[in-house]
């Protein structure tokens, strides 16, 4: 999250600009609850920030912007019972170095640890697992403060009907989340196994990657055969890290520096690109080795891009596939990024992607001053006649009146906002999209 000279908030990406009429810092639940009531009593509405890794304007408005910075801290850690409460605003990456540090870790997570524990949640962010989803299915308990300042929390046990399974995964249209308590388990080592793969070869080994491994993924480089494909599962160990050398040469140098230089050639020169991804795709490696659960699961991303991520019926991966591969064979785009691919098991959370059904998700990604509207937009097309779930905190163009059809509790969530938030104070053009005004 940045701000410029002139006051605007700007997300990481560079896609979503706000212009909040103040910003504040609170430090406490107590001064969120105190910074509500003030927007009430000023006609504001009030949004809280996490990183701004968000794709989508989800934190966005023109009221009264609240950054979380100030809501940071590790509250407690409760190493026998395997629980840990923290504030809304501490980084993943200071969550996890303190867990590592207790010898606990999360049992899944996504791919980077820049977002804040908060913001990831409420989007539904999520990793790759057979088994484990995603991070909001961690959540043990919440505290939020409520449109009428009151601060409350939440659990699996609490009598408020529904608002633990509503509000692990609510955009802040609930409430504005100020502390999360995550389940955490002994620390444990993760083996991974980094190769690449033909596209054929992935795709008729999809039933046997996805359910054998406890983390599979892979990515598959547009314009070519070529994929990367990782298969993390937990190891007695010994640990045997990646040396500095090879982790700077592969996960600094070649997928951040070298990725960088051969994006902004495309940019630049886009019939370029398909030779690059060929080669990009026959020069990589195999790699394995065993470390930290957040050491094999996160990797730094610096160069910057839009994206577009789906979660499609996870019996519907292959077919929708093709038919991504076919449409790229038809159109004259020159896509530099991979295309991601990563699954979870169901879960019971009222909006989380995952609701329900197994499910597998696709994600689209462009260089973050490349044109995606055409490419989204019919990438978008083939996720939804599957009945495609878009990330929350990716672009995407669906409305609640597609979004009802695609949650079987949305009309749940709905009605506990009506009670919650009937004047909507936590409301933003986003949330009158995705909920419906």
């Amino acid at each position: 999250m940045t701000r410029d000279n002139a006051g605007a908030w700007r997300n990481w990406a560079g896609n979503v600009t706000a212009r909040p009429a103040r910003v504040r810092t609170p430090r406490s639940a107590a001064e969120v609850a105190d910074e509500v009531t003030r927007a009430a009593a000023d006609g504001l509405p009030v949004r809280m920030t996490g990183s701004g890794h968000s794709f989508t304007p989800t934190a966005s408005t023109d009221g009264v912007l609240l950054n979380p910075g100030g809501l940071a801290a590790i509250r407690s850690v409760d190493a026998e019972a395997g629980l840990v409460t923290v504030e809304a605003g501490c980084p993943l990456h200071r969550l996890n170095a303190e867990l590592h540090a207790r010898g606990l870790s999360l049992t899944n997570m996504g791919d980077i640890q820049v977002q804040t524990v908060a913001g990831a949640t409420q989007t539904g962010t999520h990793g790759t697992g057979r088994d484990s989803g995603s991070m909001a299915v961690q959540i043990a308990g919440l505290e939020l403060v409520l449109a009428d300042g009151s601060i409350v929390t939440c659990s699996a046990d609490d009598p408020r009907a529904g608002l633990f399974d509503a509000a692990r995964v609510g955009l802040g249209a609930l409430g504005l989340v100020t502390a999360v308590t995550l389940r955490a388990e002994p620390l444990f080592l993760l083996t991974a196994r980094e190769e690449p793969m033909r596209w054929s070869e992935v795709i008729s080994r999809l039933p046997e990657l996805t359910t054998e491994n406890e983390h599979f993924e892979f990515f598959w480089f547009p314009h070519s055969d070529g994929c990367l494909t990782k298969r993390n599962n937990r190891s007695a160990g010994p640990a045997r890290p990646l040396s500095r050398w090879r982790h700077w040469l592969d996960d600094e140098f070649l997928s951040n520096s070298l990725f960088g230089a051969t994006c902004r050639l495309g940019y630049l020169a886009p019939a370029a690109i398909p030779t690059v991804n060929s080669a990009a795709s026959r020069a990589l490696s195999a790699r394995t080795y065993t470390d930290a659960p957040y050491k094999v699961f996160t990797s730094p991303r610096r160069v910057r891009f839009k994206e577009q991520e789906y979660a499609v019926p996870r019996e519907h991966l292959a077919d929708v596939l093709g038919q991504v591969r076919d449409l790229l064979r038809r159109r004259d785009w020159r896509i530099s990024f991979p295309i991601e691919v990563r699954v979870a098991p169901a879960d019971d959370l009222w909006l989380s992607t995952a609701s329900g059904r197994d499910s597998a998700y696709i994600a689209f990604h462009v260089y973050h001053p490349a044109p995606h509207e055409e490419y989204f937009r019919e990438t978008e097309a083939i996720m939804t006649a599957v009945g495609g779930r878009p990330h929350w905190g990716k672009m995407h163009t669906r409305d609640a009146g597609y979004l009802r059809g695609a949650y079987p509790r949305f009309d749940d969530f709905v009605a506990l906002r009506d009670k919650l938030d009937p004047e909507r104070r936590f409301g933003n053009d986003y949330l009158r999209q995705v909920l419906g005004s």
